[in-house]
């Protein structure tokens, strides 16, 4: 295991000097699920909810919580996203939306926190609109599935 690099000599909390670094292509792939009732997920994907297209606002969400990460995250870069794909995926067999995001740049920097940002940005405006029909709401399994690119090179979830 690597030290970390959020830390200086002294432990102290600082940004990653990335100056020194090669631009490469670089993408991350990341994950979230919410659960809910059943009847919650049926009148989503029927887009029967009084507060409009849930899946597409949480979406847009996703996307824009990507864009905002350095604004949330405190040793998070800016960075010139290139892509973000945010894909909102029901699954009736176990009443819940399956988010996936995925980032891509050309840069000094890696992606895996703009891809958590928007999948758990996604989850989270799902629970914001469907709150008044259903405040039991589980969001779960957040993680990182793959990243591609820099230095470490491609890194992919086993289990």
């Amino acid at each position: 295991m690597s030290s970390l690099t959020h830390l200086d000599e002294k432990g102290q909390a600082r940004m990653v000097d990335v100056s020194d670094k090669a631009h490469t292509e670089r993408e991350a792939r990341a994950m979230a699920v919410i659960f809910m009732q059943p009847e919650t997920l049926q009148m989503i994907a029927e887009g029967k909810h009084k507060k409009g297209d849930v899946l597409a606002t949480a979406r847009i969400a996703g996307i824009m919580a990507a864009k905002r990460t350095p604004d949330l995250i405190p040793m998070c870069h800016p960075l010139m996203l290139t892509s973000v794909k945010v894909e909102l995926t029901p699954n009736f067999d176990n009443a819940s939306v399956e988010i996936v995001a995925i980032c891509k740049l050309v840069g000094q920097t890696g992606v895996e926190m703009e891809a958590l940002t928007a999948a758990s940005t996604a989850a989270l405006t799902l629970y914001d609109m469907c709150k008044a029909v259903d405040k039991g709401m589980v969001i779960n399994q957040l993680q990182l599935l793959e990243k591609k690119g820099g230095k470490s090179g491609h890194w992919q979830r086993t289990h």
